[in-house]
């Protein structure tokens, strides 16, 4: 076996490797993302995934191993069943951030082809999507970050709010050794204790802050006045909605000092070269789209974005984030990021799809709204899931649990027996990462090329084998060689905003990924999109008014104590992955709950007691941590065990329909 160039399966930076005899595992120094070689224990380990003991090689059909034209035969016969007794919306699908390029294409068309469905979502409404919201209202163009991430590591200051990219994407870390960092954040994170500055707001307050730190850039008079009139508009409301944000009002809210606002901004202001860049700290609100519009206000104030070594932009969390809202699987999208409900858009796809543009159905439900809606009367009665496992991932887990036993079929896609898998009615073995070719997205718009290293296991299918195999026992025909379905993606996606259309598997590899748009093979790609102009209909951004509310949910004598989540540097997502990998395991072994000392002492709870904490949607048991790092009125819970989305809030953003993730009200106690 010789050395495969690919890249890791996990976040999406999509660090490049390779993978060599006995699979291990090297670091490319070609791919920007991790140029001086850097790896992060997961992707060091990943190796281990392909051979785990655990992996599914069998079709399951309740529970029993069955041949694969059984199980498939039973998908196809139950899905047509459901569909002719209660229409097309009686079936759902939920994808995933992780999936390729390729898949989440082929799931878009085989929702809305194959099975005439609206109900389809994805994973990814649970991380980008505020973020996405908000740059469409400022800039027109949605691309997480739109600017290499080499920029980074020449800019003077970066502000960083609600990342933890030192556990979450610790290669990333690299591109922060020049710049001043600074962090906003509630917990003392690993970023954090890098940082110049760090910012400690209370849960739930970012919004705030925000407003005040661009209130005190317009006082202290450190707006660029000269970008703002030539790149922007829209900015004298922004400046009227401040006039009741003064510092001090803001530090009663947030609890960071108003001297510490002041040297953020100032740090920002003084400098030729700064960032602004948001996480799913700041995002995952039910107002994460106006927090996000917040910072975007302030980064536009400084004359930030579409200048050449300066700017603003979203870390991107999963592998394929960015790539995944992109091509079809969302529920208000069509490839290319074109609107589902705009009829040039429909004709366009219709077109490369050879079906009739009204024959494609209209917006489904979000993710979070389609997980709720399942088993209902009006709702789907059948899921099939790739590439997620929303018991573990989805707020107000245990409700969502009962969603989904209220199915009448669930099918997923999967490599393990994940929490969601167990519950299905039929299981499918698919390949992993290194096992298939295909393309990511990574967090900068590049598009990279992950290659086939190693044959997978006996028994066991690719996604678009699946996807094609059920497409052909309902009457269409779905290509499923990677290359092949790239190709009909370019053509889907050309003229829409995310166009893919110049770009190949060729040019992938010799450039070592392409920056989207690239709307012919002769285009270079688009590493920095705004230097000229923003995707606007007169090429400036807009400022959006916004105003601080609090959390869905406050504190209360019942449940006084706030509570945050986030990840640990040794596990990804629901866990699912690194959860089986013996080396990660014995880095992070079980859940926890941090809180800080005064709290710890208030509720007679020591290092290492079982603490039970409750919310009013469950309750979750861990390990205590004690720690300072933590803020008074706080605990920590890390996501990736089942448990600590138990606890947390489905309270939707109205634009973005993100549910409030990051901040809910809990007691905290221990457990007798």
């Amino acid at each position: 076996m010789t050395a495969t160039k690919t890249h890791c399966p996990y976040c999406a930076l999509q660090c490049g490797m390779e993978i060599g005899p006995g699979l291990a595992v090297t670091p490319r120094t070609d791919i920007p993302a991790n140029a001086s070689g850097a790896l992060c224990q997961k992707g060091w380990t990943a190796g281990e995934l392909l051979t785990n003991g655990e992996r599914l090689t069998t079709p399951l059909l309740h529970g029993e191993p069955v041949d694969w034209d059984v199980a498939l035969d039973y998908v196809a016969d139950r899905l047509a069943a459901l569909r002719a007794e209660h229409g097309p919306d009686a079936v759902a699908v939920f994808g995933g951030g992780g999936l390729t390029n390729e898949k989440a294409y082929s799931l878009g068309k085989f929702a809305r082809v194959a099975l005439g469905t609206s109900q389809i979502d994805y994973n990814g409404r649970f991380c980008m999507s505020s973020a996405a919201a908000a740059s469409l209202k400022a800039f027109g163009l949605d691309r997480g970050m739109p600017f290499p991430i080499t920029d980074l590591g020449d800019a003077d200051v970066v502000l960083l709010a609600g990342g933890n990219v030192a556990e979450t994407m610790p290669p990333f870390v690299r591109h922060l050794t020049g710049p001043r960092v600074i962090v906003i954040d509630p917990r003392r994170t690993p970023t954090a204790k890098l940082a110049w500055l760090h910012l400690q707001p209370t849960p739930g307050t970012d919004l705030a802050l925000a407003l005040g730190m661009l209130h005190l850039a317009i006082a202290d008079e450190l707006v660029d006045e000269t970008y703002v009139a030539a790149r922007t508009t829209g900015f004298d409301e922004v400046r009227t909605s401040l006039a009741s944000w003064w510092p001090e009002r803001v530090e009663r809210i947030t609890g960071v000092p108003v001297h510490q606002m002041r040297q953020a901004v100032r740090a920002l202001a003084a400098v030729d070269k700064a960032y602004i860049l948001t996480g799913r700290g700041a995002e995952q609100h039910a107002k994460g789209t106006d927090t996000v519009s917040a910072f975007i206000n302030l980064a536009l104030a400084l004359g930030l974005p579409g200048t050449h070594g300066s700017g603003y932009g979203c870390v991107t969390g999963q592998g394929n984030g960015q790539g995944g809202r992109e091509h079809g699987q969302k529920a208000d999208q069509l490839p290319g990021y074109r609107k589902i409900d705009d009829p040039a858009a429909r004709e366009h796809v219709a077109g490369v799809w050879g079906v009739p543009a009204d024959s494609l159905p209209g917006p489904g439900r979000s993710a979070y709204e389609l997980l709720d809606a399942l088993g209902t009367p009006d709702g789907p009665r059948a899921m099939l899931l790739f590439g997620s496992n929303p018991i573990i991932s989805a707020p107000a887990a245990e409700h969502v649990a009962e969603r989904i036993a209220a199915l009448d079929l669930l099918v997923t896609c999967d490599f393990v027996m994940s929490e969601t898998a167990a519950l299905a009615d039929v299981v499918l073995p698919v390949t992993q990462w290194a096992e298939e070719g295909g393309t990511m997205t990574n967090l900068e718009g590049r598009v990279l090329l992950r290659r086939k290293a190693v044959t997978p296991p006996a028994g066991v299918r690719s996604d678009l084998d699946v996807i094609a195999a059920l497409a052909e026992r309902l009457g269409h025909r779905f290509e499923t060689e990677p290359v092949k379905v790239f190709d009909e993606l370019r053509r889907a996606s050309a003229g829409g905003p995310a166009d893919y259309s110049g770009i190949t598997y060729e040019r992938i590899a010799d450039e070592t990924g392409v920056f989207w748009p690239c709307p012919s093979p002769e285009h270079p790609g688009t590493p920095r999109p705004f230097l000229d102009a923003f995707a606007t209909p007169d090429g400036r951004a807009r400022f959006v008014p916004v105003q601080h509310r609090p959390p869905a949910e406050e504190t209360d004598a019942d449940y006084p104590v706030y509570l945050t989540t986030g990840r640990v540097l040794a596990h990804y997502q629901s866990g699912a992955q690194t959860r089986r990998i013996a080396a990660l395991v014995q880095a992070a072994p079980e859940p926890f709950v941090e809180l800080h000392p005064d709290l710890a002492e208030q509720l007679g709870i020591a290092a290492g007691d079982v603490v039970r904490v409750s919310s009013r949607r469950g309750e979750s048991k861990a390990v205590a941590r004690i720690s300072d790092a933590i803020r008074r009125d706080t605990v920590f819970m890390p996501f990736h065990w089942e448990g600590a989305n138990r606890l947390t809030n489905p309270a939707l953003d109205p634009t973005s329909r993100m549910p409030e993730f990051k901040v809910c009200a809990v007691r905290v106690e221990r457990d007798s």
